[in-house]
């Protein structure tokens, strides 16, 4: 049996070609390609719906990674299998990328109007739309690419439709008139958890209002603001009723300043007596805050702002400034009337638009909005009692803390790109109403009617993305049989954007069901100093290039591999440099399995292992080990770990160890090659089987030549190791046994590196160890002989150590390397007290840099990381050579 596999791995060569295979043969599809067992129970994922204007970033790259990770083990495993894939309309996105384009035109929307500007949206989907798909099949995403899904199908659109009537009918959506967050850029309001919070440096405006009539020798109160421009909007001054320093100004007047408004001064408990002055001016059109207060107290509500943020007629002489010119123009006027009290420096948490980044304006508006509590209630018990479970745990308690504190949700957007409200009006009558259908006339007094011109929060329509890509409302089919669906991987930051309200969105509408069973809240991806990636820091990296530069799998393995149980995960590129390493060493191993294969008789069924030796027996109890390892791991989303294991695995046991264990054995001929010869085909096939679902091109390529005996067409539809099978493969005392001639090796080997000893010199081995171990190593020292260039050994419990000899102590053996006749001691000694001295000045001069104030202040963080780490191995390389002069007595 040959088969012949090129010497070097190029993943460029290899990658197209099998996801084309794949593909073709149908194994994206519910019915594995015919292969699925449909006595099993159906496996389901759905894509977290990137936007149809992005690009594939880190982020989605480890998502993506983790999604097929968990589809793949899931197919090979025999489960009828489907990963639902698609795009999201992306309101604010899309509209804004096709405003851009119509700007260099020189045109807007409003030029185009409502309908050709849609068309537009939909032209520029058709061209750009699928990008990010595209570059998911160049990861080997195993998705359903022929059931595409989009939020704005129309069979999306009527799932739509039918949950805002449902909802408007059941007295869930309301239209109200209250404070909401603005963007002044994308002229839309927000949701509250659409609003990104960042740091700023700003500061406080201490600002003097007079009273309308002085109290004793109090002329006016000083009230403290961030933003200055707002009070041209103020409608009172209020304090603490509890606050005994102004308690006698309650029910006074107040004069603001430049507009020459009276306002009154109230007080309310919302006012924090240790903020400021105590004094807290009242915009109830422009503070959330204020707001309430405003309600309480019947204040006026003025705006003072227009759509894109600007000063409107109620601002007097500032009307037509931007806010920003407005503040700094408030500002002066205060100076120059006397009635600027002073300024401080302030850092404060400021709300940006979480798509264009603009400073959000609280801003009093009608919109429509979602009651949440009812629904949520429902939403919050099912992760309490376990139906639904987030991984990790601690996840749980963020999102109980926003749910049980949830508020109404601003749905209504004011753009023209996305699912248009589908309420309808009769001006002539005053008729209002929902409609799952169009309403062109009026139902009342057939006059026409008019749509509401706003369209749907783009998560409102993303909510519905488990269940409506199925087919609901239609619940026969594939939601009748396939629903819920098993596992949802996202980030933390859309917890409450979108798994939240799919939880709920799914058990109002889809019979009390849940959306899915486990939530995996996958680690932040940051650049290597722990920032997030962004387009501003330029940090960020093109997981594209990655796959040009390492494979796909080696991009995949590599980002794996650096998951840790810590939240975040600094993403170091040179990292990736071992996983392609490791996809190189991959093939290289199968190259040597199939090159010793001429003679092996393939079987009809699957190839059984023949375990002899006690090497034998090691590796495939370690096989089963890892076989139920990763089975914990991964039914558990510790993709790390699983990754890491794979790796140790196949690096370090099976190609290290048990392939150089078996070149002598394959050498014998006979009996022992054809014993040995199987072992290695069984192990490598089982293991290729477990890399698969983490790095499926290389495994996929190399399987298909690997003489398994085994029917299925593709790796992809192989099936997955049983543990349950492997298990009595598991023995302990060959488990030691091994260990025990690996420690011995490898103190051999260490000693001929230290000393700069040639591999053809013998050398004499004493191992002191315990009466059982003595006779496990005993009985492997042919083995142990001849892996580790022996010319003498001595394995004894009261072995004692000869002179001038290397030691290495393990927690159960010592194991000691004659050095007489090997070492000139006197010249090693010389040589090693130079290079002590050389190592000794450098961490010296290391350890100085880094006890400086002034290098820890200025140098860049990259720099101050890489002293570090040379102080550490620096470190290590003295204690070695310590160690060896000892040994040198």
């Amino acid at each position: 049996m040959t088969s012949e596999i090129s010497k070097n791995y190029d993943p460029k060569e290899i990658e197209s070609r099998l996801f084309d295979a794949w593909y073709e043969a149908g194994y994206f599809h519910r019915d594995n390609g015919g292969c699925a067992n449909l006595d099993l129970s159906p496996y389901t994922v759905v894509i977290p719906p990137p936007n149809v204007t992005g690009q594939l970033h880190m982020g989605h790259a480890l998502n993506e990674t983790i999604q097929d990770t968990c589809v793949r083990r899931a197919r090979m495993q025999g489960h009828p299998t489907r990963w639902i894939v698609g795009t999201d309309h992306a309101g604010i996105a899309t509209q804004n990328k096709v405003e851009q384009k119509i700007a260099q035109e020189g045109k807007t929307r409003f030029d185009l109007g409502r309908e050709k500007f849609i068309e537009e949206c939909w032209a520029w989907r058709r061209q750009y739309g699928s990008t990010i798909i595209e570059q998911l099949k160049g990861m080997g995403c195993s998705c359903d690419y022929d059931d595409e899904q989009f939020t704005m199908d129309s069979h999306y659109q009527d799932a739509i439709r039918k949950v805002f009537v449902e909802w408007y009918r059941a007295g869930l959506i309301y239209r109200g008139n209250r404070i909401i967050n603005w963007c002044p850029r994308c002229t839309t309001a927000l949701a509250d958890d659409e609003v990104e919070h960042q740091d700023e440096q700003g500061h406080l405006w201490y600002l003097r209002y007079p009273l309308k009539e002085p109290i004793g020798d109090i002329s006016y109160v000083t009230v403290a603001t961030t933003r200055p421009e707002t009070m041209l909007g103020d409608t009172a001054v209020a304090v603490n009723p509890h606050d005994d320093r102004y308690v006698s100004l309650v029910g006074t007047t107040v004069i603001l300043p430049i507009v020459g408004r009276e306002v009154p001064l109230i007080a309310d408990e919302y006012v924090d007596c240790e903020f400021g002055t105590g004094f807290v001016k009242m915009t109830p059109a422009h503070d959330p805050n204020d707001y309430e207060v405003g309600k309480r107290h019947n204040l006026a509500y003025i705006n003072i702002f227009t759509p894109d943020g600007h000063i409107n007629e109620n601002g007097g002489a500032f009307e037509g400034m931007d806010r920003f010119e407005a503040r700094g123009a408030v500002v002066d006027q205060f100076e120059e009337l006397g009635l600027l009290d002073h300024v401080e420096d302030h850092a404060h948490a400021v709300g940006h638009c979480y798509r264009c980044g603009t400073t959000i304006e609280p801003w009093l508006s009608d919109q429509w909005f979602v009651d949440m509590k009812p629904i949520a209630a429902p939403a919050i018990q099912a992760v309490r009692d376990g139906r639904v479970v987030f991984h990790p745990r601690r996840w749980e308690h963020v999102y109980f803390q926003w749910m049980e504190n949830i508020r109404d949700w601003c749905i209504s957007r004011q753009l023209w790109w996305g699912h248009r409200i589908p309420v309808f009006y009769c001006d002539t009558c005053g008729w209002t109403d929902a409609s799952i259908e169009d309403i062109t006339l009026c139902p009342k007094c057939g006059a026409v009617t008019r749509q509401d011109e706003d369209v749907l929060d783009t998560w409102f329509s993303s909510q519905l993305w488990p269940f409506a890509t199925m087919g609901w409302p239609n619940v026969e089919g594939e939601l009748n049989t396939c629903y819920p669906t098993q596992v949802l991987s996202t980030a933390r930051d859309i917890i409450f954007l979108w798994v939240a309200r799919m939880i709920m969105s799914s058990l109002y509408f889809i019979e009390e069901e849940i959306p899915f069973n486990d939530v995996i809240i996958h680690p932040t991806v940051l650049d290597k100093l722990g920032r997030r990636m962004s387009k501003s820091l330029g940090n960020g990296v093109d997981p594209l290039q990655l796959i040009d530069d390492f494979g796909a799998d080696g991009m995949r393995f590599g980002l794996l591999l650096q998951v840790t149980g810590t939240q975040d995960m600094k993403f170091d590129e040179k990292k990736l440099e071992g996983s392609r390493n490791f996809a190189t060493k991959i093939w290289n191993a199968a190259r040597f399995v199939l090159m010793n294969l001429e003679d092996f008789e393939v079987p009809t069924d699957a190839v059984k292992p023949a375990p002899i030796t006690d090497a034998d027996k090691w590796i495939l109890s370690r096989l089963a080990r890892l076989t139920l390892q990763l089975d914990s791991d991964i039914d558990g989303y510790d993709f790390g770990a699983a990754a890491r294991g794979l790796y140790n695995f196949f690096w370090n046991e099976f190609c290290d160890w048990y392939i150089e264990f078996s070149k002598g054995r394959l050498a014998e001929g006979g009996a022992v090659r054809a014993a040995t010869q199987r072992n290695l085909v069984f192990i490598l096939d089982t293991a290729l089987r477990l890399l698969h679902p983490m790095m499926p091109f290389v495994t996929e390529e190399i399987w298909g030549r690997v003489p398994h005996g085994d029917t299925a067409r593709h790796l992809m539809i192989a099936s997955w190791p049983q543990a349950s099978e492997l298990v009595c493969f598991i023995d302990e005392e060959a488990e030691r046994s091994t260990q025990l001639v690996i420690e011995a090796i490898v103190a051999a080997r260490a000693t001929r590196a230290r000393y700069g000893l040639s591999p053809r010199e013998t050398l004499s081995l004493t191992i002191k160890a315990q009466p059982a171990d003595v006779l496990l190593l005993a009985a492997q020292s042919d083995l142990l002989k001849n892996m580790g260039r022996l010319s003498d050994l001595v394995i004894a419990e009261n072995a004692t150590k000869p002179s001038h000899a290397a030691a290495v102590i393990s927690e159960d053996i010592e194991i000691f390397i004659a050095l007489e006749g090997l070492v000139d001691f006197g010249a090693e000694r010389i040589r090693l007290e130079k290079e002590l001295k050389n190592l000794s000045g450098q961490i010296t001069r290391v350890n100085a840099k880094l006890s400086s104030e002034g290098f820890l202040a200025k140098a860049a963080p990259e720099a101050i990381e890489k002293s570090r780490a040379d102080a550490e191995s620096l470190g290590k390389q003295i204690a070695r050579i310590e160690e060896q002069l000892k040994e040198l007595g």
